[in-house]
């Protein structure tokens, strides 16, 4: 089983490269998407494997899938931040176009198979002004261009987090976040306050990391469609979980 999860991630990286930066001409696309995953020392090595997981099994559902194609240009660009202490960020992957079930697929196997970067301090700050910092890079003309933001802690380290978020929100970008309540209860009340931000900002809450999956899955079809109700009718027929919106 390990030989052959090897083999699958090393064609996923072999897919990605292909995919990544470097096409013609500029594509558009309906989003350009910075996944910023929190692997801070409180995230252990089970909670890391739980989000790398959820991501891999959102991507892969059908749900996330349709979002993606239903929007004008059918297409959205990802790339995946891993993010720690005020120094320490690191973009994981590349930006990738996903458009149909093979790039997304390719994706989500790529993102579970990445090494993990860092353990140490919580700076939410650094990963907002490191996000920021990406978009220029990203080889694509986005309609809109979103940080989303998924952690189980406060800012420790590093500059006030709302100043992060008042100069990525003066760029035009949107903050979406994913408060995980594993360590602190009120962390939906610290992110709504301090992390989202933008026009049409939103937060997904999960109790712990057992719930991680379906959140993630929840929060990217609403931020790829970009409306509250038509991401309710996608997902219709499993529960979803409590939105905050800004």
């Amino acid at each position: 089983m390990g030989r052959f999860r090897r083999a699958l991630g090393a064609f996923a990286l072999g897919y990605l490269l292909l995919a990544s930066p470097g096409w013609a001409e500029t594509r558009k696309v309906d989003l350009a998407l910075v996944l910023a995953i929190d692997v801070s020392g409180s995230v252990n090595e089970e909670r890391w494997r739980l989000q790398r997981e959820g991501y891999e099994t959102a991507f892969k559902s059908p749900e996330v899938i349709q979002a993606i194609t239903s929007g004008q240009h059918k297409a959205i660009a990802v790339t995946m931040v891993e993010w720690a202490g005020q120094r320490h960020q690191k973009q994981v992957i590349d930006w990738t176009i996903i458009s149909d079930e093979t790039s997304a697929v390719a994706f989500a196997s790529a993102m579970l198979e990445a090494p993990r970067m860092y353990t140490d301090w919580t700076s939410i700050s650094g990963a907002l002004d490191f996000a920021v910092s990406l978009f220029d890079d990203s080889g694509v003309e986005a309609s809109r261009k979103v940080i989303d933001v998924s952690g189980d802690g406060v800012n420790n380290q590093g500059r006030a987090v709302d100043d992060a978020r008042a100069e990525a929100v003066a760029k035009g970008i949107v903050i979406n976040g994913l408060a995980i309540l594993s360590d602190y209860e009120y962390l939906d009340e610290y992110y709504q306050e301090h992390v989202v931000g933008g026009a049409g900002a939103f937060m997904v809450v999960v109790k712990d990391y057992s719930t991680f999956a379906q959140g993630v899955q929840a929060k990217l079809v609403r931020e790829i469609v970009e409306n509250e109700t038509r991401a309710r009718g996608i997902l219709a027929g499993r529960a979803a979980p409590l939105y905050s919106s800004k």
